[in-house]
């Protein structure tokens, strides 16, 4: 059995994390601004399906991309050199919430459920939630988004409507954390594509210990422009 919060109640330690499935923490709660802030900050994050209660998970190991560590292939570079697409920042957070939310080929529905949306939008009006877009020809055709507290970056999930689209999103978002410092971006659970990209597995004890040497508390949020 996990612990149900009631509203207001702290989040249980993260080492009473169930292991299996890896990282189930607690379930209930709210998705309120406030809420949100405080999982991140001890390395929580929601992620459930339609039906369920709120479920909070931190996984152990997790799966971190280090900026220094960003690993680009010689043909994303010349993409990237090429200007195919542009880039901005926090332009149509919305919209790429709503593309990352779209059903995937071999996807059973989708984890980004309408009350996500409203909760993530919420934190990006208040400079903590933020998106980064690839665009074509005025088009949006990828993307991602995540969190940044402090010095670390939370990303939640990218979406691609062409070649490589979501990857250059990546690549900007990057050069802009180290630029600013960033120490650790998560990428919660580990996957080959993030792997090829220079993501890779650390423990969870070392993973809590980068956010609170990130993440000064509370942390302040601010628009990307």
């Amino acid at each position: 059995m996990i612990p149900w919060l009631r509203p207001g109640e702290p989040f249980p330690p993260v080492t009473k994390a169930l292991t299996n499935p890896n990282g189930l923490l607690c379930a209930g709660g709210e998705l309120s601004p406030e809420r949100l802030v405080e999982a991140y900050t001890h390395g929580i994050f929601p992620w459930y399906s339609e039906g369920d209660p709120i479920l909070w998970w931190s996984p152990d190991p997790r799966m971190v991309l280090l900026p220094e560590e960003l690993k680009v292939s010689r043909s994303l570079r010349k993409t990237v050199a090429r200007g195919t697409y542009e880039t901005r920042f926090d332009t149509a957070f919305g919209r790429v919430m709503e593309e990352c939310a779209s059903p995937r080929e071999g996807q059973m529905g989708t984890w980004i459920l309408p009350e996500m949306v409203a909760a993530y939008t919420r934190l990006h009006v208040r400079g903590f939630a933020h998106s980064v877009e690839s665009w074509l020809d005025g088009e949006l055709v990828g993307g991602l988004y995540g969190i940044q507290l402090g010095e670390a970056f939370f990303g939640e999930s990218m979406f691609s409507r062409e070649t490589d689209a979501s990857k250059v999103a990546l690549v900007a978002l990057v050069t802009r954390l180290r630029e600013s410092g960033c120490r650790v971006i998560d990428c919660q659970q580990a996957t080959n594509h993030l792997a090829s990209l220079g993501g890779r597995e650390i423990p969870r004890a070392r993973f809590v210990q980068l956010l609170r040497e990130s993440i000064q508390y509370p942390p302040s949020g601010s628009r990307w422009t």
